[in-house]
């Protein structure tokens, strides 16, 4: 299928690895020009070359942390304009909501709700002059079932739901959307590392502790990293302009509500 975007910009944060680096590969694939982002400079350089060996696409290393405004600055210069945007950061880790001070809040807040609403800000004009603009949040499945130890992650996942869920509406007249995507259990590296940690601590082998998870999802399975980057760049494309302020979650069917 043809998506209808080769040819535009896209800027995908965090993306020297796992979900955010599916995006890319699929918009690289799509025909875009893809910036990508992420802290260390040699990952990101290698995820870079891969993904231009994978698609033949132009792509863009940008490192640094996406929360600071120089980042941002770089992100944004690396291209003539910006196209699509996919925010991704990665979240505040496991803790018992009692350690979370006002410094922690903070930086979860600025992480996961203020930078991708910045990132919002400083695209958004543009993509309304010229009548097409992409904009896709990852978030969480915890944004609809929160997780116990997760909570300051799902609050400021939460937050910027809302917040976007009335800008979306009103850019929505100009091919502008705004939509979320939120993972389920994925076999992502940071998966995988945090499996090896529990059998490590359990005493077990790590196929047990894998075999448990899977237990708990409906497919019976882990997510494909590749199947939600088709997710991110299916909504990026020309045939989504009527899909706005949508949270799309993909979980295997681990959520049991039906909203």
């Amino acid at each position: 299928m043809d998506l209808g975007i080769r040819g535009r910009y896209a800027i995908v944060c965090a993306s020297s690895d796992g979900l955010g680096k599916a995006c890319a590969i699929e918009l690289a694939h799509a025909g875009c020009t893809v910036v990508i982002n992420g802290r260390d400079a040699e990952k990101l350089e290698a995820a870079a070359a891969e993904i231009r060996e994978l698609t033949g696409a132009q792509v863009i290393p940008v490192a640094g942390d996406v929360s600071l405004a120089e980042t941002q600055d770089a992100l944004i210069a690396a291209v003539p304009q910006v196209d699509i945007l996919v925010n991704n950061n990665g979240g505040p880790p496991y803790r018992d909501f009692r350690q979370i001070d006002r410094t922690a809040m903070l930086e979860g807040l600025t992480g996961n709700m203020v930078t991708p609403i910045e990132l919002v800000q400083r695209v958004i004009d543009g993509m309304v002059e010229r009548r097409f603009g992409r904009i896709v949040n990852i978030t969480s499945g915890s944004v609809k079932m929160p997780l116990n130890g997760l909570d300051l992650s799902s609050g400021a996942r939460l937050g910027l739901t809302g917040f976007l869920a009335g800008v979306a509406r009103s850019v929505a007249h100009a091919n502008v959307t705004i939509n979320f995507l939120l993972p389920g259990t994925f076999d992502t590296h940071r998966l995988q590392s945090g499996q090896k940690r529990n059998a490590e601590q359990r005493g077990v082998d790590i196929e047990i502790i894998r075999d448990e998870r899977r237990q708990t999802i409906p497919a019976r399975r882990f997510g494909e990293p590749d199947e939600f980057g088709a997710a991110c760049a299916f909504l990026c494309s020309a045939q989504a302009g009527y899909i706005t302020g949508q949270s799309l979650l993909i979980d295997g069917g681990a959520f049991p509500g039906v909203l």
